[in-house]
């Protein structure tokens, strides 16, 4: 049986952080009623996570289930391969800031536009790549605000390691985390090739061993939406589930 389709609404909020307009994606699950609270799934790479991720069919696919939570999904696009490095990489001129619109002023615009829970366990962040690394940030740097990080192929480096280690309330945030066994020599946006796979193992060792809640797959495949897609499922079946 075909699965039955939920709303896409679009919605603009400014950003005082950032001094810009954003525009969010909505998606509420063809169940929705304003009579029930939602968890939220805010997606970094919005428009990828509904155009390649098929976000939408997961979630409706997964509720149906009773896999997960009733889910409402926020998408936040990026304008350019610019504008997603200067907000989504630790060193971007925009990421401490891209870091505070996030907490502070999307969180407070969803909790008052739809029926949430408004608790820290009842968000969770979802990104590939940089957008992966910027959902893990946001969670050590909020713990309190998002509850649950989703990455999948995070650039990770020294500096990201030494956050986890030093991360001191290890048990507030439940992670989901994979990585691709052909990551050995990614093409990044600065143009420089990178290994991916090994920093990525390294960042395991240091989740592990502060005792996050915490779940690590490696999937067969490079650095790309034909091995991400698979894993979305997954993913949000392990941050989300009941």
């Amino acid at each position: 049986m075909a699965l039955q389709k939920g709303t896409m609404r679009d919605y603009t909020i400014y950003s005082d952080e950032l001094d810009e307009e954003i525009t969010l994606l909505a998606y509420l699950p063809s169940s929705f009623s304003p009579l029930h609270k939602y968890s939220l799934l805010i997606a970094q790479d919005g428009k990828d996570y509904f155009m390649y991720g098929k976000i939408k069919s997961v979630i409706e696919q997964l509720m149906e289930n009773g896999e997960i939570d009733r889910t409402i999904v926020i998408g936040i696009p990026y304008r350019d391969v610019k504008d997603r490095y200067e907000k989504y990489h630790p060193n971007g001129k925009k990421n401490s800031r891209y870091l505070r619109f996030l907490a502070h002023e999307l969180v407070p615009f969803l909790d008052q536009t739809f029926p949430t829970y408004q608790i820290g366990k009842g968000r969770a962040l979802i990104g590939d790549s940089l957008g992966g690394t910027v959902s893990l940030m946001a969670g050590l740097l909020y713990p309190h605000t998002f509850g649950k990080i989703a990455m999948q192929s995070p650039y990770i480096d020294e500096g990201i390691i030494e956050e986890i280690l030093q991360f001191s309330e290890p048990p507030l945030l439940q992670i989901y985390h994979s990585v691709g066994t052909n990551e050995t020599a990614v093409k990044t946006t600065d143009g420089n090739v990178r290994d991916f796979i090994t920093p990525n193992r390294k960042a395991r060792e240091a989740f592990i061993q502060k005792g996050f809640l915490y779940e690590y797959n490696e999937f067969d495949g490079g650095h790309a939406w034909t091995y991400w897609q698979p894993d979305v499922p997954r993913a949000i079946a392990h941050i989300l589930s009941l």
